[in-house]
């Protein structure tokens, strides 16, 4: 039997990211103008996946103050993740998923999502190794952080509409709780 088709799964939602060594983890996400970056050390077997929202930059005003909706936010922590497990920067390497033209209104997000996922990592020296982005539809994205292995499926145009409410939906900061202290 083959022990990657066998394996905990582990989901990775928008504002998320996850790192793993353990070769029996696979990551997934669905994706539809999002992106997901997927890397690893090869050497070490450590890798993980972020998903986001917006491109975003260091110079760019975090409209809603959500840092967690924004590529460069989600792709630093991701490095530093990986890092902290014993990756080392200059073995990296990556794989880029997402990035649909999803409805015509959201414009052309996924493409600078996309975009901006491509220059970040040139920036950074981290090569890519792999790449799925564009298109109309949504995926569904498996990866194996440990091999580095992807598969992802393409989504109906249902399932596409479905990813992209879920994407559209505000992310609501939690309320005070109600023992908050006011300070003036």
């Amino acid at each position: 039997m083959n022990m990657e088709a066998a394996g905990k799964r582990v989901h990775v939602i928008q504002g998320e990211y996850k790192v793993f060594n353990d070769p029996n983890i696979v990551l997934s996400t669905i994706l539809g103008s999002c992106v997901a970056a997927c890397m690893r050390d090869p050497v070490a077997g450590v890798g993980g996946m972020n998903h986001f929202l917006l491109p975003g930059s260091a110079t760019s005003p975090m409209s809603g103050g959500d840092a967690t909706r924004y590529g460069v936010h989600l792709m630093e922590l991701l490095i530093n993740g990986l890092l902290k497990q014993g990756a080392r920067r200059d073995r990296l390497e990556a794989k880029i998923f997402g990035g649909a033209k999803t409805i015509a209104r959201f414009s052309n997000v996924g493409e600078q999502n996309a975009a901006f996922a491509r220059q970040f990592l040139l920036d950074e020296g981290i090569r890519i190794v792999g790449e799925s982005t564009g298109g109309e539809h949504g995926r569904k994205l498996e990866y194996w952080p440990s091999s580095g292995r992807a598969r992802q499926y393409a989504l109906t145009g249902v399932e596409t509409q479905r990813t992209v409410q879920l994407e559209e939906r505000p992310i609501v900061a939690p309320k005070p709780a109600e023992s908050s202290i006011e300070f003036f």
